[in-house]
């Protein structure tokens, strides 16, 4: 329908766009180095279990939530607010959080580009030990020979396993890591230089998330076909050439062997829940940024189903993908899968790198990994920075700022950018490390919580669910609406008790992070969080120093010049307070007027 089409602010060019792209936006690098790991870690398939309950029961009822909230108001994370002023705190916080991640995510998304480019050679930099970086203890998994020669391969093997009885085996892929590409220092303090080619990186990053953004949501909802589909392609060529190695079902086996012993220990469930949570993008404000492009009737809790299943299907597929690879490097080295399996940037970027210089062609597998980590990590870099952008615009919300903002995109490129540069020195890696432990961790959770509160009990869960049937056609399923009401808060309430309860202070490998990195550590987390009581009491101030409606002369024929207008105002007051006193259901009046995207938002002005 054409009147459902908000010209002024834009939507999606159709709704495979929205949902491609909320599907890169949940997809992301977590899902490949983080949750096989969990799996494996938590009873391999017996994790599977409370995963999907988590799914069901906080997972999908959150995602719809955020959908929603941001469809019916056509507003990115500050302008939804509007629906209870005193907590435009929480759009503040959310801001927060996409903007340290924004920083960090794209550097991981830059070091990706970096190992793509070392990949376009015959022989993989990272293959063998006789290079100027690598120190006497280094140890490859591939002998002197080439691939085909398998005697020098078991040789290696067997030299491997007795080097790992004795000390800790230091591969060629994490000394390349840790001594080429990031020439690492000794602390996080100790910055030393910018690594250069990171840097170029980085600005490469950068410059493709601009240029995908650079019409909004019109060109990057093109720009998904490729980005949102691409992965699954990669995955399933490196998911074909795995299973198909030797070894590849011991390492299947370990990842999903279910150990049911330990189905009741809370830090399974606890993990769980955390991972669906942090998984699906909650509370960063991408999710309500996205759905407030879509036309005001979109069915979102249709796209919210889809879009939380595959986000976790991936999940589970990656981990196929992964263990394979790394089934058949433990099968050559004759350890046990444990000593090979990793997370995050160590699987990444030394781990399964490794594992691929096993493989014929190996330069061919490694350009196929690291352009599928590039794309999956784009896809959730680009709603940040559209996070942050639409959060600015809609603020402002001139026709000005509207109409050129191409140029805010730009400025909020080049300050990301900027902001991104020590993260390309030699302790950039500490600092990484301590941004993707603190800053998106338990402030994630409150906001989640209080959003969920504000909405529910603050704006009244009748109204809003009225909002979502006026929007909709029908109101939200009595399962949502319980789960809205009591489940989901509760489940975000026990994922807060047990963020806390399991902490632990950073560390990366053996280095243990000084009390002050800590204490920044706890800053950037509380920085976001504080932003929810810092508004509502500057609220409260600012109204607090204005004068009272009543302020003036006692006497009516003593109110002139200004404060004639009030005596009008008075007077339509009492008319139109007599007129709706009458109307005994308060809870009925919509704090949005009924109407299409570009009537809502007007009205809310």
């Amino acid at each position: 329908m054409k009147k459902d089409e908000n010209v002024r602010r834009g939507n999606w060019g159709n709704q495979i766009e929205f949902v491609l792209t909320s599907v890169g936006y949940a997809v992301g690098l977590g899902n490949v180095w983080r949750f096989p790991y969990l799996c494996y870690r938590n009873g391999g398939g017996a994790f599977m279990f409370p995963y999907f309950i988590m799914l069901v029961f906080c997972g999908i009822p959150l995602f719809f939530l955020e959908l929603s909230f941001g469809q019916f108001a056509s507003l990115g994370c500050l302008g939804v607010w509007k629906v209870s002023p005193i907590f435009k705190g929480v759009g503040y916080g959310m801001m927060v959080v996409s903007t340290y991640i924004g920083i960090y995510y794209n550097v991981v998304i830059c070091i990706a580009f970096y190992y793509f480019f070392m990949s376009m050679t015959n022989l993989l930099p990272w293959t063998y030990c006789n290079n100027p970086w690598n120190t006497p203890d280094c140890s490859g998994v591939v002998g002197g020979g080439n691939y085909s020669n398998g005697s020098s391969v078991t040789l290696m093997a067997n030299v491997s396993a007795m080097i790992n009885h004795t000390a800790k085996r230091t591969s060629p892929s994490e000394e390349y890591w840790k001594y080429y590409v990031l020439n690492i220092s000794d602390d996080i303090g100790n910055f030393g230089n910018v690594r250069l080619p990171i840097l170029g990186c980085l600005a490469c990053s950068w410059t493709v998330v601009f240029l995908c953004l650079i019409r909004g949501v019109k060109s990057s909802g093109k720009v998904v076909y490729f980005t949102a589909t691409f992965p699954y392609v990669v995955l399933t060529i490196l998911f074909v050439r795995g299973i198909t190695l030797e070894g590849a079902i011991n390492g299947i086996k370990y990842y999903l062997t279910p150990q049911w012993s330990i189905i009741l220990d809370a830090k399974v469930w606890g993990d769980a829940a955390s991972q669906i949570f942090y998984s699906l993008g909650c509370a960063w404000g991408g999710l309500i940024t996205m759905a407030s492009y879509n036309k005001f009737h979109n069915n979102c809790y249709r796209d919210s189903i889809i879009i939380s299943v595959t986000n976790c299907a991936t999940s589970v597929y990656a981990g196929f993908v992964i263990f394979s690879i790394l089934g058949f490097m433990a099968h050559h080295l004759g350890v046990d899968v444990s000593q090979v399996a990793d997370h995050g940037p160590g699987l990444a970027f030394v781990a399964y790198p490794e594992a691929l210089t096993l493989l014929p062609i190996s330069p061919l597998w490694s350009l196929l990994f690291f352009f599928m980590l590039i794309l999956l990590g784009l896809g959730t870099q680009f709603c940040l920075l559209e996070t942050l952008v639409t959060a600015i615009v809609d603020e402002i919300g001139s026709d000005w700022i509207i109409k050129n903002k191409t140029f805010v995109t730009l400025g909020v490129a080049i300050i990301g950018f900027l902001l991104g540069v020590p993260l390309t020195t030699q302790a950039g890696i500490y600092w990484l490390l301590l941004m993707d432990n603190y800053a998106a961790s338990f402030s994630l959770v409150v906001i989640s919580c209080i959003m969920c509160v504000a909405i529910m009990y603050i704006y009244g869960y009748r109204n809003y669910f009225k909002d979502v049937e006026m929007m909709l056609g029908f109101p939200p399923p009595i399962f949502f609406q319980i789960c809205w009401r009591f489940v989901s808060p509760v489940i975000i309430f026990f994922i807060l008790v047990f963020t806390v309860v399991q902490y632990k202070p950073i560390t990366y490998n053996d280095y243990t992070y000084p009390n002050w990195a800590v204490a920044i550590g706890f800053l950037m987390a509380l920085s976001s969080v504080i932003c929810i009581p810092g508004y509502a009491l500057f609220k409260r101030l600012k109204n607090a120093t204005k004068p009272d409606g009543n302020w003036g002369p006692a006497l009516r024929e003593h109110r002139s010049g200004r404060y004639a207008p009030m005596l009008n105002t008075d007077l339509d007051l009492s008319k139109e307070d007599q007129s709706i006193h009458p109307v005994k259901k308060p809870e009925e009046i919509s704090l949005t007027i009924q109407g299409s995207n570009g009537s809502a938002q007007d009205s809310g002005q």
